[in-house]
């Protein structure tokens, strides 16, 4: 069965997720169905809290993006098939000294078909483990950068609209307001 995915103006998606401190075959199991349900909906991010769970959990898959980005992985830079699609556990972003903020619109599958630019750092590091517990660094760029700082937002209960310059979030607002009514007219019995 699929997870489903919340929606803006449900509660769960302002709520930190919880440090991960049991890897085990459930949260492998977690990890994959939310695989399955990002490639259901057609994205390339999804986060713990996007699924109704606050956990410091997001998983990733840019295999088929045609966007240009750069990757080290434990001081390597093996072939994006061979550890993707990825689980990040507990994962913690440092900036690389720098870098610049760069604009590209920005989308989120707890926010169908609504999009907008958003200024974010162009190359980070994160510290993580996957789904077994294993430590990893990644030091990335581009959509692949800008990926994992959407979903580590979301782990900390931040949405990308809070991210907005005002005049891209006006340019939005209606999409969002319907959103949120939407949505809570769906959690009505």
């Amino acid at each position: 069965m699929s997870l489903r995915i919340v929606h803006y103006n449900e509660s769960i998606l302002r709520k930190k997720g919880e440090k991960v401190t049991t890897f085990d075959a459930a949260l492998i199991r977690l990890a994959n169905d939310m695989l399955d349900a990002m490639d259901e909906a057609g994205g390339i991010g999804l986060a713990a809290q996007q699924v109704g769970e606050a956990r410091q959990l997001c998983v990733v898959d840019l295999r088929e993006s045609e966007a240009e980005f750069t990757w080290e992985l434990d001081g390597a830079r093996p072939p994006l098939d061979l550890f993707m699609p990825m689980a990040l556990v507990n994962p913690r972003i440092t900036v690389v000294p720098g870098t610049p903020e760069t604009l590209y619109e920005e989308g989120c599958l707890s926010f169908p078909q609504i999009r907008g630019e958003i200024s974010r750092p162009d190359a980070i590091q994160v510290k993580f483990q996957d789904e077994r517990g294993v430590p990893h660094v990644l030091i990335c760029n581009g959509l692949f950068s800008r990926c994992i700082q959407h979903e580590v937002d979301h782990l900390n209960g931040v949405l990308f609209i809070e991210r907005m310059e005002k005049k891209v979030l006006a340019a939005v607002k209606d999409a969002v307001s319907t959103l949120a009514k939407t949505t809570k007219g769906a959690a009505k019995p």
